[in-house]
């Protein structure tokens, strides 16, 4: 199984003035996306809270998460963001793969375009 890495532009989600690329490997495991701190302090962007998290050897780290508007071509969509530290990996995770409207196809190591569903009332008959 090989390992897919896209580039992907992160912005401030309050101006979206200015944009910063960072190639990150796709990881649809992950729930959050991890961009470095020091991108992410440039943009502007705050930390609105702490969490813990397990690594894949069972420890334990805590990390500064915050929202991002992240951009792929012509898509943009916004998500909460970890601040990576600087032994993380840069990943795209889950939460900003569908905000994007996005999916990893597992077999193909591509992203395809998640099909996008709503929900509609319809009143019963009479």
């Amino acid at each position: 199984m090989g390992l897919t890495y896209v580039d992907i532009e992160v912005a401030h989600p309050g101006t979206l003035a200015k944009w910063a690329k960072v190639r990150c490997l796709v990881d649809s495991g992950a729930v959050y996306s991890v961009i470095p701190s020091r991108v992410l302090e440039d943009l502007g962007i705050e930390p609105i809270d702490e969490q813990e998290y397990t690594l894949a050897d069972g420890s334990l780290i805590i990390r500064k998460k915050g929202i991002a508007a992240f951009r792929m071509d012509q898509r943009i969509g916004g998500a909460d963001v970890i601040f990576g530290e600087e032994s993380d990996a840069d990943l795209l995770g889950s939460l900003t793969l569908e905000a994007l409207g996005l999916s990893l196809d597992p077999l193909k190591r591509e992203l395809r375009p998640l099909p996008m569903m709503l929900a509609r009332h319809v009143e019963p008959a009479k």
